[in-house]
């Protein structure tokens, strides 16, 4: 479903993506992870077509589409989503009314509409925060949750969220899982989840997990097992284990 060849991203005229190679398959969920400014978030808002993260080389196919030069707006239609990891408050503009402004552009009649809605706040437990200002007094959960529904309810065919898991507590944490897990089991779909804990992974089960450091993927491997020596070692293991590979 995505395949990154050799991609160079700079942000701000500062190199951040140093030629990253990646794929993610239909079906698949791969976990991110790696230290703070190691270029996580610029490679999702590169993927998706941010315009402050300059392609220098290198390319984006998306279901066998080079997608490279295109606008956020054409790759969001032709089916990627991102979810953001500080999404903004919106004064005035109800949870409910962005929700079925969305559901709106994607042409769907009100009563299916209201239905989906109905669906996803069930599932995230966002009912009671539905006729509230979108992320105005949310708890961290909350924000989290209700960003995620947003991002799900415009049905992506691939799903880039950035750190779904900082700052939300246990029982968040398992809501959102568990509608990660859900969406990913419908045909056609596919993620790629920023964790920087990896206490997500409890909660989701991945197909492949890749740590990326200074802007390059250093190594890739089992979620379970490269989760685990992380939490357990720190990101240091992986700048000691890339040295000794040179």
């Amino acid at each position: 479903m995505l395949y990154l060849k050799s991609l160079v991203v700079e942000l701000g005229g500062k190199t951040v993506i140093k030629g990253v190679d990646l794929q993610v398959n239909r079906g698949e969920l791969a976990l991110l992870m790696g230290p703070n400014g190691s270029g996580k978030s610029t490679l999702l808002h590169a993927i998706v077509g941010d315009k402050r993260c300059r392609v220098v080389s290198g390319s984006i196919f998306f279901e066998e589409r080079e997608i490279t030069g295109l606008t956020m707006e054409e790759r969001v239609r032709l089916g990627l989503g991102l979810g953001f990891q500080f999404p903004p408050r919106l004064k005035g503009v109800r949870l409910r009314s962005l929700a079925l402004r969305i559901l709106e552009k994607r042409g769907l009649p009100v009563d299916e509409a209201e239905k989906v809605l109905e669906d996803y706040s069930r599932l995230l437990r966002m009912e009671s925060l539905l006729d509230k200002d979108f992320n105005v007094g949310f708890s961290g959960g909350e924000a989290k949750r209700a960003e995620l529904m947003l991002t799900l309810i415009q049905n992506p065919r691939l799903l880039l969220l950035d750190e779904p898991d900082s700052g939300v507590d246990v029982e968040n944490l398992a809501l959102i899982g568990s509608a990660i897990s859900r969406y990913l089991s419908l045909n056609g779909k596919a993620a790629i989840l920023i964790t920087h804990t990896g206490y997500i992974a409890k909660h989701v089960k991945a197909s492949e997990a890749h740590v990326l450091l200074d802007g390059r993927i250093v190594c890739s491997g089992d979620p379970g097992e490269m989760v685990s020596n992380i939490m357990e070692h720190g990101f240091e293991a992986c700048v000691d284990c890339r040295r000794a590979r040179r």
